[in-house]
């Protein structure tokens, strides 16, 4: 029980400072929108990579800000059935719905793999007027995913730990 709890405790802690951290780059994003909407109007000198620059930042912010979410529960929900569901057949229905979310990152991380590293391996850039190195943000795909499977296997856990506590509360 103690390693169940740490374990979820660890993961949600670390996706919660990275979701943190990936938050602050909406502000850089402000910035560089603000900067090309001031440079293309005010000074008829819009940007080559602007838009790009904005576009590559808000797959990390996404991407890191997703496996957090999944334990604020933000993610899309019926709550209308939800809530009328007993909490120990809440739990189950979590139970499921977390094992299907483990099943798909698992899927999503070996696939993603290969394509990251060939990605990095051949420098792919974005082919644009800028031309910006796209490979680090295809690296960050199978480490998101990855952070989102510990997220759901710990969220799995609780709900596991939940059916088990209200069985034993109703004995």
């Amino acid at each position: 029980m103690f390693f169940i709890n740490g374990y979820c405790n660890t993961v949600t802690q670390l996706n919660r400072w990275l979701a943190i951290a990936a938050s602050l780059l909406v502000f850089v994003m402000v910035v560089v929108i603000s900067y090309e909407v001031v440079a293309r109007y005010f000074f008829n000198a819009p940007t080559v990579w602007a838009l790009e620059l904005s576009t590559l930042l808000m797959g990390p912010y996404f991407m890191l800000a997703g496996p957090y979410l999944l334990h604020t529960a933000g993610h899309v929900n019926v709550d209308i059935l939800y809530s009328k569901l007993s909490p120990r057949v809440a739990a189950m229905t979590d139970t499921g719905i977390y094992a299907v979310i483990v099943l798909i990152s698992c899927i999503l991380i070996y696939q993603s793999i290969p394509v990251a590293m060939n990605s990095m391996d051949s420098g792919e850039t974005s082919f644009s007027s800028w031309n910006p190195a796209i490979w680090p943000v295809k690296m960050l795909i199978p480490v998101a995913f990855t952070l989102l499977l510990l997220q759901s296997v710990a969220e799995l856990l609780a709900a596991i730990q939940r059916i088990g506590d209200k069985a034993e509360a109703s004995a």
